[in-house]
C-alpha cells in the first residue's frame, strides 16, 4: 500500500463501497465500525443502472447480480381500485438505454460482497466494535477517537457513519435529526405463502393520499420486500425504529386494496421506521475530514436513491483521493465539489416525489386516474430519471 493511509468511520455500504474502491488504487484504508458484526438494518434495496455501473467498476456486481431477483419492470397501482399502469422495464430495455440492468437486492447481500471484496484485498481492514465519539485534526494529520478503545491516527479521515454521523456532530454539532412526520412498515414475506398474481418478478408503487406501498422480489424470487409509508405520523425521538404488529399495520391501511391486506396478513412481523433528514450543509469537508452518504446528504426513500448515490460517492471520493494524494484537504474540497451538486437534487426529488405519492388527488378515484395519467406518462418519468440512470461516477468531471 502507498501513502495515503484513509481512515473511515461506519463499515456500511457507503463506507465499505469507498474502502473497496480505494484499496483497488493502492491507498491504504482501515474501516472502524461501531457494530459488533457487519449488518444492514432494513431489507430490500433498488439498484438503478448508475448504481451497478460502480458495482461493476467495483468488480461486485456478478456476484450481486447472483444473490439478486430478476425483476421485470416497475408498475404503478390505485391505492383502492389497483388499477394498474406500467412504468418501464427493468431488464433489457434498461441495459439498451442506460448501459446496466435496475436490480433489486436484498441489503445484506450487498454488504456482504462488498465486505468479502475489501477483506480479500486487505484482510484485517475491517474493525468492529469500534464506537466512534470524534476526532482531532493538525496540519499533519487526524486522530480517530472511540469510546471504549485506542484512538487511531491517518492522514484523512472519511465520516461514512450514517444519518446518525458522529464525524458530522464533531464538526458541525450535535442535533437530533429532522422526522418528517412519516413512518414506514417494513416487513419480509415469503414468497411461497402470497397468492399467485403477488407473486410476480415486478416492481410495484401503490399510490394513495397521504401514503404509498412498494414492493419487490428479492432472494432470487422468494421473499417479497413490502414498505408501506403513511404521513401524519408522530415520533418521541430515538430509537428510531420499533417492532410492529400485523393488526397494527392492518390498522394503518385500513382502506387500502385487498392485496396490500393480503400482504400484511401474510408478514411474519413488522419493522416501523421513522423517516428523517438533516439540513443540507455548506460544506462536507474540514481540512483532513470528509462527509460522504447519510452523514452529509440523507434522503427521502422516494426515489430509491440513496444507496445507490453513496455508491457514486465512494467511486469519485476515490478518484479525487488519488488525484490529489498529497494535498488531502484539497482533494475532499474537490469531492464535494463534484457531488454536491448532483447529491442535493436527488435529496430534493426524493421530496418531490414526496406529493407524487401522496397525493390528495388520489383519493377519488377519476382524479386519481387523471393525475397518475398526467404524473407518470412516460415523458415525466424520464424527465425525472433519466439524468440520474446515466451518470456515470467513474468519468464524471472532478
Amino acid at each position: 500500500m502507498t501513502h495515503p493511509k484513509i481512515l473511515i468511520a461506519g463499515g456500511g455500504i457507503g463506507g465499505l463501497a469507498t474502502a473497496l474502491t480505494l484499496l483497488q488504487n493502492n491507498i491504504d484504508v482501515d474501516v472502524y465500525e461501531q457494530a459488533s458484526e457487519l449488518r444492514e438494518v432494513g431489507a430490500g434495496i433498488q439498484i438503478s443502472p448508475n448504481g451497478n455501473r460502480v458495482l461493476d467498476h467495483t468488480g461486485v456486481f456478478e456476484s450481486l447480480k447472483a444473490l439478486s431477483s430478476p425483476t421485470q419492470g416497475k408498475e404503478i397501482r390505485l391505492w383502492n381500485t389497483g388499477q394498474t399502469w406500467p412504468l418501464f422495464d427493468l431488464g433489457k430495455a434498461a441495459i439498451d438505454k442506460y448501459g446496466y440492468p435496475y436490480m433489486t437486492a436484498f441489503r445484506p447481500h450487498l454488504l456482504q460482497v462488498l465486505a468479502d471484496a475489501v477483506q480479500a484485498l486487505k484482510p484485517d481492514a475491517i474493525h468492529l466494535n469500534a464506537r466512534c465519539k470524534g476526532f482531532t485534526q493538525s496540519d499533519a494529520g487526524v486522530s480517530l477517537h472511540f469510546e471504549d478503545a485506542p484512538s487511531v491516527s491517518g492522514d484523512a479521515l472519511i465520516g461514512a457513519d450514517g444519518l446518525h454521523s458522529k464525524v458530522r456532530a464533531a464538526m458541525f454539532g450535535a442535533a437530533p435529526p429532522d422526522f418528517s412526520g412519516m413512518v414506514s412498515w417494513r416487513a419480509l414475506i415469503p414468497m411461497d405463502v402470497l397468492p399467485e398474481h403477488l407473486a410476480r418478478p415486478v416492481a410495484t408503487n401503490w399510490v394513495g393520499p397521504g401514503g404509498h406501498v412498494v414492493h419487490y422480489p428479492l432472494h432470487a424470487g422468494k421473499v417479497m420486500n413490502f414498505v408501506g409509508t403513511l404521513e401524519g405520523n408522530t415520533w418521541s425521538g430515538p430509537p428510531w425504529n420499533s417492532p410492529d404488529s400485523v393488526d397494527a399495520a392492518l390498522a394503518a391501511f385500513e382502506g387500502w386494496h385487498e392485496d396490500i391486506q393480503t400482504m400484511i396478513r401474510h408478514a411474519p412481523s413488522f419493522l416501523k421506521w421513522a423517516l428523517c433528514g438533516r439540513p443540507f450543509l455548506e460544506h462536507w469537508s474540514q481540512g483532513r475530514v470528509t462527509l460522504m452518504g447519510d452523514a452529509c446528504h440523507p434522503t427521502l426513500p422516494f426515489l430509491a436513491q440513496g444507496a445507490v448515490f453513496t455508491l457514486e460517492d465512494a467511486v469519485v471520493l476515490q478518484r479525487c483521493i488519488r488525484q490529489d494524494a498529497h494535498d488531502l484537504p484539497h482533494a475532499f474540497q474537490r469531492f464535494e465539489a463534484a457531488r454536491m451538486a448532483r447529491a442535493y437534487r436527488m435529496v430534493r426529488g426524493a421530496s418531490d416525489n414526496t406529493p407524487r405519492f401522496h397525493n390528495p388527488a388520489l383519493a377519488d378515484a377519476v382524479q386519481g386516474v387523471a393525475f397518475i395519467e398526467r404524473e407518470w406518462q412516460q415523458t415525466a418519468i424520464g424527465n425525472r430519471y433519466d439524468w440520474i440512470f446515466n451518470y456515470d461516477a467513474i468519468s464524471a468531471e472532478i
